[in-house]
């Protein structure tokens, strides 16, 4: 059973990195990552009502009133997360816009432990801490350092969305290598909406002690983010600053372009409910592995449309120490 716990764990993990990847297909067909990420958090929403529903906690919505009201805000992080895994998977690659997620990750964890931040229990720096967090930036600097470009897109399939009108699924197209001061904002984006992560996890483990109802709080989470990201949309739309969604195209995506929130919803679901079992440690070290790994397999075989990147020694060698770092820093 706790094997079983384990591989689970492995598995949240490895559907972040396809949460990622297919929502390029909703923001292909929608036309702007922030109408994108609005169908995906409302996908996830729903999914979480209906589990909710299906568990009896939906009724712990009632308490909302009375909680603390910062204890509210942990659903604000999902937007930027997911509208940043649209923006950065095309451009820096599955694998090394994963390794800044874990490293914005790794580094607001240790800053919420260190300093005991939003209720976390304060934990003394330790050797171990130290090596992990060393070991984690050599790792990202050797998977985004110098990197290759990806491979020509493979034709076939574009060409037959095109001819036959039926199929939204034509692969992604990497775009162009961006300036040397571009690159900077979106390593930095990535480190961001990485960090954000652990924030949420300890805002909405607060909501957790005032509600007793892990999946009742992730549906709160995600209809905080819906909303969030609803009023973005609104915003930029208003400023003209993206263009308008277009919803026809969707009846003409590919079928498995709308599990971004499938995904999304179960990844929450299971990291609320292994952690008690596992610990929280061990949970995130495996989901960052699973992650990484799976990250590093869409680059490899062009999975779900992405442009194929050559595996290099560098970002091999990177992708080792940026697992074994998380793990270190994790588990010490």
């Amino acid at each position: 059973m706790y094997l079983a716990l384990l591989a689970t764990a492995l598995l949240a993990g490895c559907l972040l990195a396809v949460q990622a990847s297919v929502n390029l297909q909703l923001n292909a067909a929608i036309k702007t990552p922030y109408g994108a990420s609005t169908v995906q958090l409302i996908v996830a929403t729903v999914l979480l009502a209906i589990l909710a529903i299906a568990v009896g906690t939906i009724g712990a919505l009632a308490l909302i009133p009375d909680v603390t009201w910062w204890h509210l805000l942990g659903g604000l992080a999902s937007p930027l997360y997911i509208t940043s895994g649209i923006l950065l998977f095309p451009r820096l690659g599955a694998l090394a816009a994963a390794g800044l997620f874990v490293t914005g990750q790794v580094f607001a964890s240790l800053a919420l432990d260190l300093f005991g931040l939003l209720g976390v229990p304060q934990q003394p720096l330790t050797p171990g801490i130290v090596l992990g967090a060393l070991v984690v930036l050599a790792g990202i600097v050797a998977i985004i350092g110098r990197p290759k470009p990806p491979a020509p897109v493979p034709t076939a399939a574009a060409a037959e969305s095109t001819t036959s009108g039926k199929s939204l699924g034509a692969a992604v197209k990497a775009p162009a290598a961006p300036s040397p001061v571009a690159g900077i904002g979106w390593i930095a984006l990535g480190i961001v909406a990485g960090a954000v992560l652990p924030i949420q996890g300890a805002i909405n483990g607060r909501l957790r002690a005032d509600l007793e109802a892990p999946i009742t709080v992730a549906l709160f989470s995600f209809i905080v983010a819906s909303i969030t990201i609803a009023i973005v949309l609104l915003v930029m739309l208003a400023l003209r600053r993206t263009p308008r969604p277009q919803f026809a195209p969707l009846s003409r995506m590919p079928w498995w372009g709308w599990l971004g929130g499938a995904c999304a919803a179960a990844y929450v679901t299971a990291t609320f409910l292994l952690i008690p079992e596992i610990g929280a440690a061990t949970t995130i070290a495996l989901t960052v592995t699973g992650q990484q790994l799976f990250s590093a397999l869409i680059d490899h075989f062009g999975l779900f449309r992405m442009p194929r990147r050559t595996p290099t020694l560098r970002r091999g060698i990177g992708l080792v120490l940026l697992i074994a770092g998380s793990v270190l820093v994790q588990l010490t």
